[in-house]
């Protein structure tokens, strides 16, 4: 269909907005959530816009917004709860439409071309707000455009409990001005690599031409080059949530393996593999399944809850050794294989970091985005993490 109208609707400060609603004690107020809050450790994740007005930006190191928010209120997080809301959240917009892509825990698209009954879209986009402001007492946003993208970056533009229209007619006047970190999809490196390009606005993106961006970046560069006038084609899929519910692979070892020491540079590849593939997907895991193929054709599957969703290969492959360790039974291994589990999008990944082990991993993560960098400079099975 020619002209779509496509709605993002987005759950503000959403963790907090929940411990709000539950506790109303709390409107009004500079609120944060946080790992450890009683010890003052751990990374804000979440904040009100009373707090974000005092100048918390997260992620933030706890101790760090209590010393720009002395009377700052902190609650751990109770994600759960967030589950619960979310799940009622994304029932409210099935009844308007079936064509509903969740995007994160508070996020999601909505095509309401065949859905509006000839109320006007904003008359319709008011509507949903106040719903679900009545029902869950929840603010959000909802940007409303002929596609995804423009839907997204109105959604952006006024929070808390905004409604913003941006129609392509727009998009030279709104959108070129702006820097190309404003762009969805754009992140620091990036942006960084534009600058190199002398291509510092999202005008500039359109005015450099598609083959230029296509060279530099590939495929990534054709989609920059669209959006930058305004296009994307893609459709509201319900189905696209489903697609990678679970990422993993599988070795068949050359010769039975009969100990741990046999068994644990396998492992070492597996987890590496994984974490390459949830960093291709941009998403993270929430769990691990491994499998253990005895001699005897048996097949064991034991799977484990991550304490927070991850994606770094040590980390994973410390899990993956506590889960061999614990269900290997002493006999002979043909065949091993480690998935990731119950996987969400980085954007709603939330970790709580202790602030002892924030360098650590911070170090962690450095290290596989430098073999990430390499790989992809040098291919992916060239460059590896060493095992010893």
């Amino acid at each position: 269909m020619s002209h779509r109208i496509i709605f993002h609707i987005d759950l503000n400060s959403f963790y907090a907005s929940v411990e709000a609603a539950d506790d109303s004690s709390l409107k009004g107020k500079p609120l944060a959530i946080a790992g450890n809050a009683k010890k003052r450790k751990g990374i804000v994740v979440t904040a009100s816009y009373e707090a974000k007005r005092k100048g918390i930006k997260p992620p933030v190191p706890l101790w760090e917004a209590k010393r720009a928010c002395p009377d700052l209120i902190v609650r751990e997080p109770r994600f759960f709860r967030y589950r619960e809301m979310s799940a009622r959240f994304f029932e409210i917009l099935r009844t308007k439409t079936e064509l509903v892509e969740p995007v994160s825990i508070d996020e999601g698209y909505l095509d309401m071309t065949d859905s509006l009954n000839e109320q006007h879209p904003i008359a319709a986009a008011e509507a949903i707000q106040q719903q679900i402001l009545d029902e869950l007492d929840l603010p959000c946003s909802i940007g409303i455009g002929p596609n995804k993208f423009l839907a997204k970056t109105a959604s952006d533009w006024k929070k808390p409990l905004g409604i913003t229209v941006l129609r392509k007619r727009d998009v030279q006047q709104l959108l070129w001005p702006l820097s190309c970190e404003e762009m969805h999809g754009i992140g620091a490196r990036t942006a960084e690599k534009l600058k190199q390009l002398d291509i510092e606005t999202i005008g500039d993106i359109a005015a450099c031409g598609e083959k230029k961006l296509k060279d530099a970046f590939g495929t990534s560069g054709e989609r920059m080059f669209q959006k930058a006038w305004g296009i994307d084609k893609r459709q509201v899929d319900p189905e696209a949530a489903e697609e990678f519910k679970s990422i993993g692979n599988s070795r068949t070892l050359p010769e039975d393996a009969v100990s741990l020491e046999d068994m644990k540079p396998v492992m070492h590849l597996l987890a590496s593999l994984v974490a390459e593939r949830l960093h291709k997907k941009h998403v993270y895991a929430s769990g691990l399944q491994l499998t253990i193929r005895y001699s005897t054709w048996e097949t064991v599957q034991r799977s484990t809850r991550l304490p927070y969703p991850l994606s770094d290969h040590k980390t994973i492959e410390t899990y993956a050794n506590e889960l061999l360790e614990t269900y290997w039974n002493g006999g002979r291994v043909r065949l091993l294989g480690l998935t990731g589990i119950d996987l969400i999008e980085k954007g709603n990944a939330v970790k709580q970091l202790d602030l002892f082990s924030y360098e650590q991993d911070k170090n962690e993560w450095d290290k596989d985005e430098h073999v990430r960098k390499l790989q992809d400079r040098f291919g992916a099975s060239v460059v590896r993490r060493g095992y010893y």
